[in-house]
């Protein structure tokens, strides 16, 4: 059943980004280049309803203690200015995009970002964007499942969003088998709408 979009919706497109969906990029999400068409659905018939478009992109220093050459789990990826960081050329961008982990930070959420030397968390900028556009409900679709999807939608929860995310339209790197459907387990349990 598709989702109804309103203008007190916003579709967030979260990391979208080459590194993640081309099979050439660093960190590529099995079956990642074949959510764009869905996305790119998504967005005109959000679109067509009034409804609010955003994205979400990682944009990394080219050192990071994110990184594994630093000590970090991931492989070097969507570092600013780079092809990994852009859109695919396919993807449909009609709508403000919010640039996270710019420093030493992990930004899993699209709502807030992580210190890595301190823990400390700060906002992105996301809440504040889809407050000022009177939004109440998020839909959210895009990479990875387990990682920046499960994180966006947790806190899109915390902050008092209503949220939904699309099944059809996320994948999950896997790191271990099952993760991706454990955190769609844990948004649901956590009150999101998993369609």
């Amino acid at each position: 059943m598709p989702v109804a979009y309103d203008p007190a919706t916003a579709l967030v497109v979260v990391d979208l980004q080459n590194d993640f969906a081309d099979p050439a990029g660093s960190l590529h999400v099995p079956g990642g280049e074949d959510i764009v068409a869905g996305v790119n659905r998504e967005i005109e018939r959000a679109l067509a309803s009034g409804a609010f478009v955003a994205y979400t992109q990682d944009w990394h220093p080219p050192d990071m203690p994110h990184f594994a050459v630093s000590g970090g789990r991931w492989p070097v990826h969507c570092v600013r200015g780079t092809w990994g960081a852009d859109f695919p050329a396919g993807l449909v961008v009609k709508g403000p995009s919010v640039r996270k982990a710019q420093g030493p930070e992990d930004g899993y959420s699209g709502f807030t970002v992580e210190s890595v030397p301190t823990g400390e968390r700060a906002p992105t900028g996301l809440d504040e964007l889809l407050r000022s556009h009177g939004v109440t409900k998020v839909v959210v679709v895009g990479l990875a499942t387990d990682y920046c999807v499960k994180e966006t939608g947790l806190d899109g929860i915390r902050l008092g969003y209503d949220v939904t995310v699309l099944r059809e339209s996320v994948r999950a790197v896997e790191l271990e088998p099952g993760d991706g459907d454990r955190a769609l387990a844990a948004l649901r349990a956590a009150g999101a709408h998993v369609v």
